[in-house]
Parts: structure tokens; sequence; C-alpha cells
């Protein structure tokens, strides 16, 4: 059987298997920058094991309090060793990015300070931590005030604003690498870095938080390396590689770290408890994994970006732009085309594939969300999956993919599910240059 007839079987029709075939064959030499990418990070990962002395018995888990556990121990070290920070935190107690996020703020502010962001607007889910929407439990309830410094037209970060903008009360400055649900591009380590020295050239003690979430490995630097005081995320991105089931991360000074792990446990205890059950050689063997894991996940944005740009939807980045996350954003116009795409990623999946994705009030966010991930980590977006807010200009945000050949084929069938919807594109204007 030849490759196009297994497709054919799975539910690829020629027209589309074409566009894909074409599309792959033009991103060949793109291709293969990402694998040196993906080479440079898996050998770094790969030496701070060896630094961490990882061994057999840091695979297993504990329970209860988790005292000594040297799998833990090991872990933290392996973070801190690749991301070239004083200290980190790896715990399941995290549940996700945001909580991860909320931990450092939390941790790291007291009331009469001010947190500012840089980068505009938060992700959703963070409006509640801030207080930017009311919330029980908010930072604007323990007395921290809240400002933001939008970025400039062209996405880059607003100097002159930023100056502006501190003040006595600063005490943490909030970057967040990727675009959110916003329609801006994502920001490179470099430029993260040339903020981060601004910032600290107006005062040295001002703290600087990375939201690093979609953004790990995907350059062979991380916003640590270029001076960020803190970089945080979720082990069901990038750095889990598909394998760990829960988990975030919270890599940085030793000082700052200290004070959010009295958040994530209570003072006093901080960073000495918290058991890993199982789950150490799964968080273990996710890092190892995800140099590559990104790579693939990195493949099927692009592949997106190309296919969907060439078909004549906005997207962003293009196809031929850098990369610094995993996400692409495809402007589909309506939200018939939005539900369709995400049914098509949905039928891709290797779990609940016959399951319909539906919009809904999702916790966290103001508008209903659709969200498709057949996934074997409920919510783990660099598996493949996609999802947008049912709102003008119906952005759809595409990321994630285990292994290249399953997102590409997840990729194809968002097309086949556009195609039996009847939505518009320029299927005979498809070209690659």
């Amino acid at each position: 059987m030849h490759r196009e007839d297994i497709y054919k079987e799975a539910g690829i029709d020629a027209q589309i298997y074409a566009i894909g075939k074409a599309a792959e064959d033009a991103l060949s030499e793109r291709f293969r920058r990402i694998d040196e990418t993906a080479e440079y990070n898996q050998i770094k990962v790969l030496h701070a094991f060896h630094e961490a002395r990882v061994s057999e018995a840091c695979l297993n888990g504990t329970t209860g309090y988790g005292y000594n556990d040297v799998g833990r121990d090991a872990l933290e070290e392996v973070y801190a060793r690749c991301f070239h920070t004083e200290a980190a935190l790896v715990r399941p107690l995290i549940a996700c990015g945001t909580h991860a996020l909320a931990i450092t703020l939390h941790g790291n502010l007291r009331p009469g300070d001010e947190l500012l962001s840089i980068t505009g607007k938060p992700y959703d889910t963070l409006e509640e931590v801030i207080g930017i929407r009311p919330s029980a439990g908010s930072l604007a309830e323990y007395g921290v005030t809240y400002r933001e410094v939008k970025l400039l037209p062209d996405g880059s970060f607003d100097f002159e604003g930023i100056r502006a903008a501190v003040n006595p009360k600063t005490r943490l400055v909030a970057i967040q690498r990727s675009k959110g649900y916003e329609t801006r591009r994502t920001l490179s380590v470099s430029e993260i870095g040339e903020a981060v020295r601004f910032v600290k050239s107006i005062r040295e003690d001002l703290i600087v938080m990375v939201d690093n979430c979609y953004g790990e490995f995907v350059e062979r630097e991380e916003p640590s390396d270029q001076g960020a005081d803190l970089i945080v995320g979720s082990l069901i991105k990038n750095p889990g590689g598909g394998l760990a089931p829960s988990g975030g991360y919270i890599c940085g000074t030793r000082a700052a770290v200290e004070r959010a792990s009295y958040r994530m446990t209570c003072p006093g205890l901080g960073a000495e408890i918290g058991p890993t059950l199982s789950m150490n050689r799964a968080f273990l063997q996710g890092f190892f994994m995800a140099p590559v894991v990104t790579a693939s996940a990195l493949k099927a944005a692009i592949f997106a970006s190309l296919i969907y740009g060439r078909l004549g939807f906005p997207v962003l980045p293009k196809a031929e732009e850098e990369r610094h996350d995993i996400i692409e954003a495809i402007t589909l116009g309506s939200p018939e085309a939005v539900c369709a795409f995400c049914r098509g990623i949905q039928q891709g999946a290797p779990v609940d594939a016959h399951v319909t994705p539906e919009p809904w009030d999702m916790p966290g966010y103001s508008d209903k969300v659709i969200m498709a991930a057949g996934a074997f980590t409920m919510g783990s977006s660099i598996e493949l999956s996609a999802d947008g807010p049912l709102v003008p200009p119906y952005n759809v945000y595409f990321q994630g993919g285990l292994t290249w050949p399953s997102a590409k084929y997840g990729i194809l069938k968002s097309l086949a599910a556009l195609k039996e919807a009847g939505i518009a594109c320029n299927w005979s204007q498809f070209q690659v240059e």
C-alpha cells in the first residue's frame, strides 16, 4: 500500500493529500533547521542529566510528606542546570501554568507592591489571579496594585512607556512570551533579554518574571539565559514532553524561587515537603524527550501556517517567519469555521477522536471557548490541540503534536472538516513557491 492510500483510508482525499505533500516538500530545509535546534537542546538536556547524576533510584517517588525524595531533588537540579538558574521548583502539586504563575506572583509580591506587565493584557486566566476581574483571593484583595504597558504596534517593547510606568511601588515586572489569545507576534528570547536589561537599568532590585509557556526548547536559549529572574511554565506543555501527567515549574534566583515555594506549600516548609508519588519517572523522561517533541510541534505549526496562509486565511506567524513558540494563530472569520477546524483536529487525535468539541463557559475565561484536545493527558497542549474564544475575528490557536506524522494528519483532517462544512477556501489557488 502506498502512503497516499493509507491517508485515503483514513479520510484524507486526493486534493487535501496533494496540498499536504506540496507543503511538506516546500518546508524541507526549514524542518532541517528545526531538527538542528532539537539536537542542540537534546544535548543540553542530556548534559544536565549527567551533571545532576540522575540514577535509577531517582525514577521512584515518595508519599506523605515527601522527605528525602532524591528523584525530586535530581529533577529540580536538572531543570536548574538546563535553564541556567540558581534553583527550581518542579512539582505535581502545581496544577497548571496559571497556578505556577499565581504561586510565583503571590510569593514575591507583598501588600503595597505593584505588579507591572510590560506586554500588555495578560492571558485570560491571569485576570482573576491579578484582580483585573474581581475574584476571591486575588492579588488586588491583598493590596497589590497592577499596571500594564502595551506593546508598540509592531509588537516590540515600549521602552519609554516602561520607564514612565516604573515607580517606587513597582516590585515585579511580568513578561508574557507567547501571544495568548491576542493577535500579536511572540517575543524572541533576544528581545526579552533586551527588555530585562532595560528594566534592570531602571532599578536593579526589580524582579523580572517571564511566562515561558509554549516557548521552551523552541530556541537554543531561554529567557533565564538573558537575565530573567524567574521563568515559569507548565509541564503539560513543552517541557513535559507529552509524558508528564500534570505539574508546573518555577526556575530562577534562589531567593525568588524560595519565596514561591512558601506559597506553594506554606511558610516554614516551602520546598522541603511535597510527595512526587509515582511521577518522577514521567517528569524526568518527559523532560528528556521535550526537545524532539517540541520540534514536532514546531513543524506542525509551520505546516499549518503555510497551508492556511496559502488558502487565504490570515495567519500569525507566517510560515516564512522565525518561530519563538509553538502556537499558530489562524483567523478563520466565522464561528462555523472555528468549530469545523476544531472538529477536524479532534478527529485527528489518538484519544476521543469520535467526540465533537463544543463551545462552553470554561473556568477562568470571560467568553465561550472551544477546545479540541484528544489527548493522553487532559488539557495537554503539547499534544495535538486547538482552541479559541468564540468572538470576532474568530481566531483559532493551534499547537502541539507529539510526533510530526500524527500532527500532519491532524492538520489535514482540519482541512477535510472545513471542506465538508462548505467553508470557503481558495482550494484552487493553493501554490507552494
